[in-house]
């Protein structure tokens, strides 16, 4: 069973706007993470289709194999952002001992 072009879209159009909802609509600085994680996950999902899809006669291995170096820059990108983002929930934590972003105010110190 083959995936098309147009479904493969869809479903990374669709965990796109998964992501996107997560993080406009959540308080939770680890949803805001995971959902930031489904929009990158959603945008690899996109790369390794259409490279699929408009890449796979290319004269060289290396015009064939690009969107697969772009996922895995992705990918490195995303661990660093993990990596990041809880360290820096893990700050927060300590200091303010909530991980809700409203209850969070700088200001106050």
């Amino acid at each position: 069973m083959e995936l098309h072009l147009d479904t493969a879209l869809y479903m990374a159009t669709a965990i796109f706007c998964v992501g996107v909802y997560g993080v406009l609509s959540r308080q939770n600085i680890i949803v805001l993470l995971m959902s930031l994680e489904l929009m990158l996950n959603a945008v690899n999902v996109a790369l390794i289709v259409l490279g699929r899809a408009f890449l796979p006669t290319a004269s060289s291995a290396a015009v064939a194999n690009t969107p697969q170096v772009f996922v895995v820059i992705v990918l490195a990108v995303a661990a660093a952002e993990a990596a990041v983002g809880l360290s820096i929930l893990l700050a927060v934590y300590r200091r303010w001992r909530t991980t809700n972003v409203a209850e969070i105010n700088l200001l106050k110190g």
